[in-house]
């Protein structure tokens, strides 16, 4: 039988632009969207169709938006790199020899419907290449859907087992259900599963609507409301079969390629491996690779990682025996948790999951206690199993931000061994900003799955019940599924790594490893002094209540401090003061930066910032540490987070100890209140000047290594370079100078910048950074290297590998490029102190097992803290202090400073 691909190239083309990192070629023009697409292309010809068309939106509105002028009123333009590589697109499209259609006054869908149903009557076989919803009404016997990306194919039993309904039904299902993304109304709260039982209820969208006041509750309110704009919807959302077409299916034949033309825009495109494919050099499977390409495309894995799994709800001993010898016999674990509370070291268990086949997976429950709950398995029966596999390194596991569910198995004793894998860190390591790290958005980026959502087991708000209180077999079909999803995901992702070695590197010698380390300081935690904390609450709200006098003086009336309405009348209204920086809505700003900008012209501003700096060091640390010391442990554990900051950096929450200021008194006294227990002290080793050491080292600067070799003050160093004066001559003011450049280089600061910062004018400021690059002129030769790699690989790299996407860099957008290539000078930085760090605390914790007289407790920034007792201090600073020095060989020594006190300010 002939058959008809039909290729849906508006949505090719948007999945590929988010799919992939922004690449781009040496002329700065975007080309990930275009990669994709070709990847796609040639995917699609070696199936060798009698007959394809690329089916493409024609700019211009459509008979939707006369029908309906909301009609996708919702949608942002379309980005400016994604706009840029549409023309492109069609040339490389018409070139491999692909028939175009592109019809004004519809849409590319009703394109291929017509075209669908047109070849269907004559025996075509008709398979649609997309991945729009939409489409599935076409969808008949003979029609299929084919999802490129995921590799999966959509037929009448698929499209009931996606939807909940039969394809014929899928116009309904759209109508209720609306369309946030084109503004297509629905019923308000109606959802795919109530639009799914409503249509097998009723049997099509007029039943329900005839039987509208047969449905109850808030739902059934929402229903009889929306039935006026209900025909609307429905003819919104209808793909039309009867658009008029120049040609017909007989004319969309593949036409042969324009090998000159390909060879072209492959050359400008720098699509390396399609140009040496169209030379006769490779054969048509494989896929081109741009210069700029992330890694080498890895084959899509063999199985579905897309379609609906099978999931066993664990009742008795003999399935758990059962799934027990499954894990003996498994290459690789995927488990979960589910649990009481999103605080692991407050949470109990649940329940937990299994899966060791992509598909497959189960739910073993141990505490569900809503009214009339069945008899389950006894938690300590379960774990007791659980424990030697969990605990048993030579069997490796996987899991989704493991290091919560190492925590909580860690209250039962069970000390988790063999973490090889996370899903998470495999997807922040390929590309830490192309999407948020958690499992619904992975499964929908990479996989391209809609997961179950906790708001949908246990509702939201105040509702929201505790997952203990949900019924067993949703709460299967949700806890299995992340188990089996977890899986899924490592099989989408960790061939990705597999084809980079440096990033392979950086996931399995620092993101993994450290997994074990974070867990075991959370769990430690540390001790705080409460009633000194109380005490500083106190004192706080004493100086903030004389500041907001001082201000009222100063202002000549009371007005409170705390809300932005008031303050922007007596700041720009009564005042006079310039507004020198807006709110969305234009209003004049009172946020920091906007009140830092006029504090020079005006005393109250400065009074403001003093109050909130006082306010939040209250709200945030004086009063909030003593609320969540743990019960348990006496001892506040904060959580930290791998997958957060594009940089490499680990973040903190709850409490985020990276905020306490260090520089201010009431900081410092922040930190006295992290205490030792007794006989025990506080250590704290911190890197010095760390970023501008890997500056010296990145670029190679003769001048900049020899003032780190020789170990003196950097910064008088840099001053007696810049002015040309022997260090001994250099003055408080020329050493600030130099220190505010060495620093503010790292950050592309600009003379304007250093003018402000050091109170000099432009000129000066100028002068002063003409003469630093002069001596130091590798700096310089680094940083517009660095710009350049930036903007050919859209990317940059720190010294280990990890590599730093950068968005805006072709932005057309001045200030927005400007702010990428400066993002792109600093991160180099930035990402190898992280890495390096990160390599530290592997080793520290590495030396540190099994000892009982010494633990690490807290990172921050450049700093580790440690609990050792005073019998050990001496031989724990030599260790930690050798080991944090060895973390990176540099060019330049890395120089670690180590103090030791009753508290954490003590040790500084």
């Amino acid at each position: 039988m002939s058959k008809l691909i039909l290729i849906d190239g508006s949505s090719y083309l948007y999945r590929a632009f988010h799919a992939l990192p922004p690449l781009t070629n040496a002329q700065g023009e975007p080309t990930g969207a275009l990669f994709g697409v070709v990847n796609m292309l040639r995917s699609t010809l070696k199936a060798r169709p009698e007959y394809v068309a690329f089916v493409s939106d024609a700019p211009g509105p459509t008979f939707r938006d006369a029908m309906y002028d909301q009609y996708k009123a919702n949608r942002p333009p379309m980005p400016q790199d994604l706009g840029a590589q549409v023309e492109p697109m069609l040339a490389i499209v018409s070139a491999l020899g692909f028939p175009i259609l592109r019809v004004t006054g519809v849409e590319a869908d009703d394109v291929i419907g017509t075209l669908a149903v047109q070849a269907h009557a004559r025996g075509i076989e008709v398979e649609i290449s997309t991945g729009d919803k939409d489409l599935a009404q076409l969808v008949r016997p003979g029609v299929t859907l084919v999802n490129t990306m995921t590799n999966t194919t959509m037929d009448d039993a698929g499209v009931m087992e996606k939807f909940g309904v039969r394809p014929e039904q899928i116009i309904d299902y759209l109508t209720l259900v609306g369309d946030s993304v084109d503004n297509v109304p629905g019923v308000p709260k109606c959802g795919p599963k109530t639009a799914a039982k409503w249509l097998a209820e009723y049997g099509s969208l007029d039943g329900v609507i005839a039987n509208a006041d047969k449905v109850g509750g808030k739902i059934g309110e929402s229903l009889r409301a929306a039935l006026p704009q209900l025909p609307l919807s429905r003819e919104l959302v209808t793909v039309r079969l009867d658009v008029p077409l120049e040609q017909g299916v007989e004319a969309l034949k593949l036409r042969e390629r324009d090998a000159d033309k390909l060879r072209e825009l492959y050359t400008r495109y720098e699509f390396k491996a399609a140009l040496k494919e169209l030379e006769g050099g490779e054969s048509a499977a494989a896929a081109p690779v741009p210069t700029a390409a992330p890694a080498v495309a890895p084959a899509q894995p063999a199985d579905d990682l897309s379609g609906p799994g099978r999931y066993e709800l664990v009742a008795t001993e003999a399935q758990l025996d059962a799934w027990v010898d499954k894990l003996r016999s498994a290459e690789l674990i995927a488990f979960d948790t589910e649990t009481t509370s999103i605080d692991a070291m407050r949470a109990d268990i649940v329940g937990l999951s299994l899966a060791v086949e992509t598909g497959e997976a189960c739910y073993i429950p141990v505490a569900h206690d809503f009214p009339g709950a069945p008899a389950q398995l006894p938690r300590e029966l379960v774990l007791a199993k659980l424990k030697p596999i969990f605990e048993d390194p030579a069997r490796p596991k996987l899991g989704q931000h493991a290091k919560y569910d190492i925590n909580m198995l860690s209250h039962y004793g069970i000390v988790l061994q063999g973490l090889k894998h996370d899903s998470m860190l495999e997807s922040y390591v390929w590309n830490a900003t192309a999407t948020r790290h958690d499992m619904d958005s992975l499964a929908r980026k990479y996989l391209g799955y809609e997961t179950v959502k906790y708001e949908e087991v246990a509702g939201k708000g105040a509702k929201q019940i505790s997952f203990s209180q949900v019924d067993l077999d949703t709460a299967c079909r949700y806890a299995a599924e992340d188990a089996d999803i977890t899986l899924r995901l490592h099989r989408a992702l960790w061939p990705l790594l597999e084809h980079v070695p440096r990033l392979r590197s950086v996931y399995e010698d620092i993101e993994i490893p450290l997994v074990p380390v974070l867990a075991g300081m959370e769990q430690r935690g540390v001790l705080i002094d409460v009633a000194s904390l109380r005490l500083q609450s106190q004192q706080l709200g004493k100086r903030m209540l004389e500041l907001q006098q001082q201000a009222w003086k100063t202002a000549g009336h009371d007005f409170s401090l705390d809300s932005p309405k008031q303050l922007q009348s007596v700041l720009f209204d009564e005042l006079g003061l310039p507004a020198k920086l807006r709110t969305p809505t234009g209003q004049p700003s009172t946020n920091e930066e906007a009140l830092e900008a006029i504090a020079d012209e005006h005393p109250l501003p400065r009074l403001i910032l003093d109050y909130r700096g006082l306010a939040k060091l209250r709200s945030t640390y004086t009063e909030k540490l003593a609320e969540i010391v743990n019960p348990r442990t006496g001892r506040v554990h904060t959580s930290y987070h791998q997958g957060a900051v594009a940089t490499g950096r680990v973040s903190s929450s709850d409490p985020n100890l990276q905020n306490i200021p260090v520089r201010t008194e009431e900081g410092r006294r922040i930190r006295q209140a992290f205490i030792a227990p007794p006989g025990w002290k506080v250590m704290a080793a911190d890197y010095s000047q760390i970023e501008l050491r890997i500056m010296a080292h990145l670029s190679g600067d003769e001048g900049l290594m020899r003032a780190f070799q020789e170990g003196g003050d950097v910064h008088r160093a840099t001053a007696a370079e810049v002015f040309g004066l022997a260090p001994e001559e250099v003055s408080a003011n020329q050493r600030r100078a130099a220190k505010a450049i060495n620093f503010g280089l790292m950050y592309g600061m600009s003379a304007f910048g250093l003018a402000r910062q050091l109170g000099v004018d432009r000129g000066e400021a100028s002068d002063y950074m003409a003469r630093y690059f002069a001596r130091y002129p590798g700096v310089h030769a680094f940083m517009d290297a660095t710009r350049e790699q930036a903007h050919r690989d859209g990317y940059v790299e720190t010294i280990f590998g990890r590599r730093l996407y950068l968005e805006n860099l072709t932005n057309r957008n001045q200030a927005l490029r400007a702010g990428a290539e400066r993002a792109a000078v600093n991160a180099p930085m930035q990402g190898s102190a992280a890495d390096i760090i990160k390599r530290a605390m592997i080793s520290v914790a590495a030396w540190l097992k099994g000892r009982d007289d010494a633990h690490m407790l807290m990172q921050v920034h450049d700093e580790l803290v440690f609990e050792v007792h005073e019998d050990a201090v001496d031989e724990v600073r030599a260790a930690v202090v050798a080991r944090m020095s060895g973390a990176a060989e540099l060019r330049v020594p890395l120089l670690v400073e180590a103090g030791v006190g009753a508290n954490w300010d003590e040790a500084h």
